[in-house]
């Protein structure tokens, strides 16, 4: 044998060759985009920076009860610390903040990432050097994929520790589990948006291919995702339909949809139906006069909380499966 003949790699040690393959544009994804990177590692220290500072502001804060309350506990007046009051502005949209910032990244993928290479026509001497097209998108979902779902644990954990550190006081529904502001970013479903936010990226800028149009097209996709799950979460799951009075007809940690009276054959009467009333005991009169026997209401309790999440998170990665299958046949269509 030649001295001049290389050896032959060991069969145990040898890289697979997708492995090698994906190797190379992985790199160099990560160098061309190193500044986004040091920016997106910027913003998670700054979110984790301002969760630690606002607990540590309520901690160092005088109150005298677990809720935040500077007065006398149980009696009837709330009055609530600075310290209290801005952890709860903050962290009352804490969970939409997340949301934004997957989609930022979608809309990063869908640009710098992927539609200004295919515009600018700089895609051609990767798929010279060896690496075919279906490689170099697999590397520019994986390495956005990989790098914000990391990212995005960790802040969602930081949001958490957060919120388990404030009490939701007498006058703080918008820190309730199901807020709009706050369930999207307690738990799993902001994976599932931030895959969704890359593969839609993705299938947009391989559609269209121009940096500016790929970028406001995903944006649009995923606003109308965003806002079609918002207000049609309620359905993901059955609600609790519960009768009769007092206490155990609602909770403070209810999700409460609808409410009214049923009628003596079971059928529903809605409060809505007697907005006109404009008092309680008119509430109550318009009730009986169109039938109404038994108070009712249908609610979310918050053992509803993570089959929500579940729920919400497989119809994200659903369609995020969905989107990569279609970026990739697209890819492939146009390619080869």
């Amino acid at each position: 044998m030649s001295t001049l003949t290389p050896p032959k790699p060991d069969a145990a040690t040898a890289p697979t060759p997708a492995r090698a393959t994906l190797r190379g544009p992985v790199r160099v994804l990560l160098r061309v985009h190193r500044k986004a990177l040091w920016a997106g590692a910027a913003l998670l220290v700054l979110g984790i920076g301002i969760v630690v500072a606002h607990r540590v502001w309520m901690a160092s804060s005088k109150v005298l009860c677990a809720d935040g309350d500077t007065t006398p506990c149980g009696d009837d007046v709330f009055v609530s610390s600075n310290a209290h009051t801005s952890t709860e502005t903050y962290l009352a949209d804490g969970g939409t903040a997340l949301v934004l910032l997957a989609a930022l990244i979608g809309i990063f993928v869908a640009g710098p990432m992927i539609a200004r290479e295919l515009e600018s026509g700089t895609f051609r001497p990767a798929w010279t050097q060896s690496v075919s097209p279906a490689h170099w998108l697999a590397a520019r979902l994986a390495v956005p994929a990989a790098l914000t779902v990391t990212g995005l644990t960790v802040l969602v954990l930081a949001y958490r520790w957060g919120l388990w550190a404030l009490r939701a006081g007498p006058y703080s529904p918008g820190l309730r589990w199901h807020a709009d502001g706050v369930f999207p970013g307690t738990g799993p479903a902001i994976l599932g948006y931030a895959l969704l936010a890359v593969a839609v990226g993705a299938l947009c800028a391989v559609l269209v291919r121009r940096t500016l149009l790929s970028m406001s097209l995903s944006a649009l996709v995923l606003a109308a995702v965003g806002i079609g799950l918002s207000s049609w979460r309620y359905l993901l799951w059955p609600a609790v339909l519960r009768q009769g009075e007092g206490p155990k007809l609602l909770r403070d940690s209810d999700w409460h949809l609808e409410g009214g009276m049923l009628t003596a054959s079971g059928s529903k009467v809605y409060w809505r139906d007697c907005y006109h009333a404009g008092s309680v005991d008119g509430y109550e009169a318009c009730m009986r006069d169109r039938g109404g026997v038994t108070p009712f209401a249908e609610v979310h309790p918050a053992s509803h909380y993570w089959p929500l999440q579940l729920v919400e998170t497989g119809i994200l990665l659903a369609l995020a499966a969905l989107a990569v299958f279609a970026a990739f046949r697209v890819l492939r269509r146009l390619h080869g």
